[in-house]
C-alpha cells in the first residue's frame, strides 16, 4: 500500500490511548509540547526496535510465545505500577509551580523524558502485536517486502510524532486549569492512578 493512503490510517492507530500518549499528555501538562515531542524520540525508538523485529519475521515468533508474551506483558505491567505508585506518593509538582502555573526557571530533563517513553514503549506487549500481526496486513505479499517496510515504517514512526504533539497539545491546554497546589497534588494522583490501572488493564488482558 501507498505510505500516502497508509499515513491516515498509521495516525489513527497512533491516537489510540495507551502509556505512552497518556505520558505524552502528562509532558504537555508539566513542560509543554516541546516536552511531549522529545519524549517521543524514546517511545520512536522502541516501536523501530518491534519494526525490525516484524521485518525480519521475528515478531511471528514472539506472538505465539505464550511464555515471551507473559514476560513482555509482567515486565511492562511491574513498570506501569511503579511509574503510578511514585506518582500517587509524589509531592513534587514537577514542572509547575506551586500554583499550577509553569516553572520557567524548572530543568527539562530531556534524557529522563526519552527513557521512560522508551521503556512503555518497549515493555508493551500491544506493540508486538501490532508490528507483528496488523502491520504486515499492510505489506503486498506480491513485491520485496524489505522496501515496503522501509517506506511504511517511517510513516509509521511519524504518525506517532503527530499523535504526541495531539496529546502534548490537549495536556497544554489542560494546564490552565491547574491553579493551586492542591490541584497539583491532585494531578499527580490522577497520573499514578491512570497508570497503575493501566498496570491492571494489562495484567487482565490477554492478546
Amino acid at each position: 500500500m501507498n505510505a500516502v493512503f497508509f499515513f491516515p490510517v498509521a495516525v489513527a492507530i497512533a491516537l489510540t490511548p495507551g502509556p505512552n500518549n497518556f505520558c505524552a499528555l502528562n509532558n504537555g501538562i508539566r513542560q509543554g509540547v516541546v516536552a511531549s515531542l522529545v519524549g517521543t524520540l524514546g517511545r520512536v525508538a522502541a516501536f523501530a526496535i518491534f519494526l525490525t523485529i516484524s521485518a525480519v519475521g521475528l515478531g511471528a515468533m514472539l506472538l505465539a510465545s505464550q511464555t515471551a508474551f507473559a514476560v513482555v506483558k509482567w515486565v511492562g505491567a511491574l513498570y506501569l505500577f511503579y511509574l503510578g505508585w511514585r506518582a500517587w506518593r509524589s509531592r513534587d509538582f514537577g514542572g509547575l509551580g506551586a500554583d499550577g502555573s509553569a516553572e520557567s526557571a524548572a530543568p527539562v530533563a530531556w534524557k529522563a523524558l526519552v527513557r521512560q517513553e522508551f521503556l512503555l514503549g518497549i515493555t508493551n506487549p500491544k506493540a508486538i502485536i501490532l508490528f507483528a500481526a496488523i502491520f504486515p496486513q499492510f505489506i503486498d505479499p506480491g513485491q520485496p517486502a524489505l522496501p515496503q517496510f522501509a517506506l511504511l515504517g517511517p510513516t509509521y514512526l511519524c504518525a506517532e510524532f503527530v499523535a504526541s504533539a495531539v496529546y502534548g497539545t490537549g495536556g497544554r491546554q489542560l494546564r490552565r486549569f491547574i491553579t493551586s497546589q492542591t490541584a497539583v497534588l491532585r494531578l499527580n494522583k490522577a497520573t499514578g492512578g491512570v497508570f497503575m490501572g493501566a498496570a491492571g488493564l494489562l495484567l487482565a488482558s490477554n492478546r
